[in-house]
């Protein structure tokens, strides 16, 4: 079995320990040594983070609230406080940054940090990883866990046996005896399919996959599998990547109560599509689809999972990145070939993202456009300066975040 013959290469992943639950006990003396759970405590709600006290019972991100509290019944929830988060955050990776300027976003707590040929500068990198955790700790009062390995899936993986709070480093050597005993499923991209068919042939640890000949991984996975059974072998080709393109922008909320009735459901289209036209904006791209996606509120499997999901979606003629268009078309949509029964949750998201300019065959008239560009420009102002309630948005009654999202929100500045 052989790793990458570049021996050279070291990444570093860094993780944030409960990042959201560890925040809370931070800032919240009494909640330090509790069982404490980020996210909805509804009937619908589901856990976004479990501090180390409430993993014990096996409470974990995810999982439904009402599970959580069952395995807990002295839980604590705190629904969380998103912009907190995305500060923190600002502050986590501006500590990364100072290791490496190769630093790549995987979440608001989770990055990869390329160290490859810093060792002359800074020093091994065991010595560099302290460093961080030791900064991050001095900085924010926070704990992180950090892998380093010659590849990134081998990072990651080294990174979560590090936790909690601790450093785990897997040289080119030991990368191969690191990997074998350990289940398919740590393979990135082995899902529950995948992991069935392997485990049909025999496989049932990464050394397995890692010694299987070529034409039996490719008889049961296709030439995927080859793929597959070269990240078992530690052969991870991908790079450290700075930046990341986004390819779609969205709003999704999940209601306390089904909602069947199209006039209660047009507020909301509103709302979350000058959500997304905002973050177009500050990201100075536009549009040409808007897409409309629900859950169907008829279970039709287990668990959270287990509700249907749908789309629809419309091109645009010239791309938009205003909150109106974004909205009208969301609403044609729902009303053209929306939900005939109750739904439990709705989004609106945009994609086909473009930089250039709409000027050439506008949507509105001359002056209605520049009437629409200076509103929105004000509103930016507004919202920039005050937070998203200073221009109002909808009530919790009438609509519930149930679970608090690690999902990196491109071009969303605001304190949410």
């Amino acid at each position: 079995m052989s790793v990458l013959n570049d021996h050279n290469r070291v990444i570093m992943h860094a993780d944030m320990d409960a990042f959201y639950a560890s925040v809370e006990q931070r800032d919240h003396p009494e909640l330090r040594g509790r069982p404490l759970a980020v996210g909805g405590s509804g009937p619908r709600g589901v856990v976004a983070a479990a501090s180390y006290e409430a993993r014990q019972f096996g409470v974990r991100s995810a999982m439904p609230s009402v599970e959580a509290r069952r395995r807990c019944p002295d839980l604590t929830f705190v629904r969380g406080n998103m912009g907190l988060y995305k500060k923190e955050s600002a502050r986590l990776f501006e500590i990364f940054r100072n290791f490496s300027p190769a630093v790549e976003r995987v979440s608001l707590d989770e990055a990869f940090i390329d160290l490859t040929g810093s060792a002359r500068l800074m020093g091994p990198a065991q010595k560099v990883g302290q460093q961080l955790r030791s900064q991050v700790r001095e900085v924010l009062a926070l704990p992180v866990s950090v892998g380093i390995a010659p590849v990134k899936m081998v990072a990651k993986i080294a990174s979560a046996g590090a936790k909690p709070d601790g450093l785990l480093e897997v040289t080119a050597h030991e990368v191969e005896n690191f990997l074998k005993a350990l289940p398919i499923s740590r393979i990135w991209g082995v899902g529950p399919v995948a992991q069935e068919r392997l485990e049909a042939l025999g496989f049932t640890e990464i050394g397995d996959v890692a010694n299987a000949d070529d034409e039996t991984l490719r008889h049961a996975l296709g030439d995927w599998g080859i793929e597959i059974a070269r990240l078992a072998r530690g052969e991870d080709l991908r790079e450290v990547e700075p930046y990341r393109e986004a390819v779609s922008y969205s709003e999704e909320h999940t209601f306390s109560k089904d909602i069947s009735a199209y006039r209660e459901l047009e507020p909301l289209i509103r709302e979350h599509a000058e959500s997304v036209a905002r973050r177009l904006r500050n990201d100075g791209v536009r549009a040409h689809t808007v897409v409309l996606k629900w859950k169907s509120a008829r279970r039709t499997g287990p668990g959270i999972r287990g509700y249907p999901v749908f789309t629809r979606r419309t091109t645009l003629l010239q791309p938009t990145d205003d909150g109106r268009t974004i909205a009208e078309s969301a609403t044609d949509l729902l009303y053209r070939s929306g939900p005939k029964d109750a739904i439990r949750l709705l989004g609106v998201g945009c994609t086909g993202l473009t930089g250039e300019s709409a000027d050439q065959l506008p949507l509105f008239g001359a002056g209605q456009k520049a009437r629409r560009e200076t509103l929105n420009q004000t509103l930016d102002q507004i919202t920039q300066r005050f937070g998203r309630k200073a221009i109002g948005e909808l009530s919790r009654t009438t609509r519930e975040q149930v679970g608090l999202s690690m999902q990196i929100k491109r071009g969303d500045d605001s304190d949410g």
